[in-house]
């Protein structure tokens, strides 16, 4: 179709995949928010375009992929809801208000957010006024961009030879300054750190975590519109990592660790394209072979 939209036939299709799975039905006076993952419309959930399949009206993201709006049954209206930093965005508070109003009025409002609606992404804010207006709603987790994005990247999110735990952090709060976290503990404390919108702070936060006793060579990574046809993936040490994140305009993850060694084995994105794989990513490091 030249407008790109599905046809009756998929749609009957999509349907069937529904019912094959029995999934829930999208009632009428009910919010659901969803998550539509980190870019790649193929990492939503089948829950995921279900909703967006059956919704009256979908109010979307800036991160969301438009390609996953052209599921959208014909005649739901679409609304779109972002924020970006630095630029006029939709208040949140408008954004709570219209789900609230849309649902009284009897109809089936898709939330759809980038990434997962609970991993930095205010979606608990909405539930919760959601939930003091007494309008019935459902979660739909999405895959977080802290980990499809390093997927993506080859870079796993854990190792048994590199860690056993992980940590998510924001580079920015509500006020849209760095927030005042314990950084000795999470340089002690955690092997492997994700960062989400973090590149404004990246610098600060590199000095911050080398002060606290972080290895300045140890190794890190940008990874800038993550699972997009446009990813990119830098790969520098820590003390770098400022002067790298200020050199990128694009929407990043960020991740430290030596998770990130890993990445010379597993660029699986790079090896479609022709790129060989180091068959030894830890630098002759021995990984263990026990179960």
């Amino acid at each position: 179709m030249s407008d790109g939209l599905i046809n009756a036939s998929e749609r009957a299709a999509a349907q069937k995949l529904a019912d094959a799975l029995g999934l829930p039905a999208f009632e009428q006076g009910w919010v659901w928010l969803a998550g539509a993952g980190p870019g790649d419309p193929g990492l939503v959930t089948a829950l995921g375009l279900s909703a967006i399949a059956s919704a009256d009206v979908i109010l979307y993201d800036a991160l969301v992929n438009e390609a996953l709006l052209k599921l959208a049954r014909p005649g739901a209206e679409l609304i779109y809801a972002g924020k970006r930093a630095g630029r006029k965005s939709c208040k949140q508070t408008d954004i709570s208000r219209t789900l609230v109003s849309m649902a009284r009025r009897g109809l089936r409002v898709l939330r759809l957010k980038g990434g997962d609606p609970f991993v930095f992404g205010r979606g608990a804010e909405e539930a919760l006024t959601l939930a003091r207006a007494g309008v019935p709603f459902r979660i739909i987790p999405g895959v977080t961009a802290g980990i499809g994005g390093l997927a993506y990247a080859g870079i796993p999110l854990t190792h048994r030879d590199t860690n056993h735990a992980v940590t998510f952090i924001t580079g920015h709060g509500a006020d849209g300054k760095l927030p005042a976290l314990d950084w000795a503990a999470l340089a002690k404390g955690s092997p492997t750190l994700v960062l989400y919108m973090a590149r404004t702070f990246a610098g600060e936060i590199a000095q911050k975590l080398i002060a606290a006793g972080r290895d300045a060579n140890e190794p890190a990574a940008i990874v800038s519109d993550a699972t997009f046809d446009a990813q990119t993936v830098r790969v520098i040490p820590l003390a770098q990592l400022g002067n790298a994140a200020a050199q990128s305009t694009a929407l990043a993850i960020i991740v430290i660790g030596e998770n990130v060694r890993l990445r010379e084995g597993l660029d699986w994105l790079g090896a479609m394209s022709g790129k060989l794989l180091n068959p030894d990513p830890l630098n002759q490091r021995q990984l263990s072979d026990a179960s």
